[in-house]
């Protein structure tokens, strides 16, 4: 197989070396990378010992990551997908679901393998709590809340909304089965015009509630990006930031023989799990689905369903209601575009 990577900017340089470490196991035959910006192509090409091509119509390949700006999602994918090749690319998979549900289709029309870099769908430590949910361990799910917190200045293309909350909305899908019944948003953007640099979430899933808080305005703390779920009988902690470890806590609030309540706590317990690399298990996992023909666990569908709950969240924050799933969403000023 030979493997392309396209985009060689902060994140598309981790995809290069994956790619190359993937070719030296014997996965890939050949990689070839590709960027506009000749200079910085070559400089990477030579560290990595790979050739290297400056517009994708020189790139002849089977399968490939897309990790450019999101604003070029769509015609690059279009124009790779419309080539044969089977695409892996970084979320979002769009700015919005016309365009992700069009590359989606795109992918279908040419039999293509479409893939999308939700990158948790692969961490080691979410993906051992995902096996616990669905053995019963936490009983039934009541309450999950994620932080993704930082200090920056925001990015000019797109908020939080579309580079943080698109993760939690999407792993709450993966560990619940489900999508949500309901979606309120509030986004706070004071720095940048129309540009998301605060954005809280409330999703209803059944009995269950979801919270989702994301910011590039918190200096309170380090980078945060963590993780908890409430269960009946057990609940859960992760922390993004360390891939193998989860913490389960022990303990509930029980009804007792004489009809009143009752509450057990027994401690917790981390559970550690094998260290693999999150983005390497993904390409992996892209490139075993593109040789079989078939889609990743993290496909377009997937990508395009998260993107259509975001904007369910910018009609909720543009209205000041809570919205249902099964309203249209009516794309509005906080596309992030």
């Amino acid at each position: 197989m030979r493997y392309g990577v396209v985009g060689t900017g902060y994140w598309g340089k981790n995809h290069v070396r994956v790619a190359r470490e993937l070719q030296d196991e014997g996965h890939f035959d050949e990689v070839v990378i590709c960027d506009t910006d000749e200079q910085r192509v070559q400089s990477l090409a030579d560290s990595y010992d790979v050739p290297y091509v400056t517009s994708i119509d020189e790139l002849d390949v089977d399968a490939a990551t897309v990790a450019t700006p999101s604003t070029t999602h769509l015609d690059i994918g279009k124009t790779l997908l419309g080539q044969g090749t089977d695409l892996l690319i970084e979320k979002p998979l769009a700015l919005n679901s016309t365009d992700a549900w069009d590359l989606v289709e795109t992918a279908d029309e040419q039999d293509c393998s479409l893939g999308v870099g939700h990158i948790f769908r692969y961490h080691p430590a979410l993906r051992a709590l995902k096996r616990r949910i669905d053995r019963g361990e936490l009983g039934r799910i009541k309450y999950l809340q994620t932080r993704r917190f930082s200090f920056r200045v925001p990015r000019r293309t797109t908020g939080v909304l579309y580079s943080l909350a698109v993760h939690d909305v999407d792993i709450y899908d993966y560990l619940l089965d489900r999508r949500p019944d309901t979606i309120h948003g509030r986004f706070d953007s004071f720095v940048r015009e129309d540009i998301v640099e605060t954005s809280t979430l409330t999703l209803g899933y059944g009995k269950a509630t979801g919270v989702i808080n994301s910011s590039w305005q918190v200096p309170v703390f380090d980078k945060t990006r963590d993780l908890i779920v409430v269960g009946s009988n057990r609940s859960a902690y992760i922390d993004y930031l360390e891939n193998t470890k989860l913490e389960v806590f022990d303990a509930e609030v029980f009804s007792d023989p004489d009809g009143g309540l009752n509450s057990r706590n027994d401690g917790s317990m981390v559970h550690v799990t094998d260290e693999q690399e999150p983005l390497k298990l993904e390409v992996e996992s892209f490139a075993d689905a593109s040789k079989s023909g078939e889609d990743p666990p993290a496909s377009g569908t997937v990508g395009a369903r998260a993107i259509e709950t975001l904007e369910h969240a910018e009609r909720s924050a543009r209205e000041d209601i809570v919205v249902s799933m099964d309203e249209p969403a009516l794309v509005g000023q906080y596309g992030d575009d």
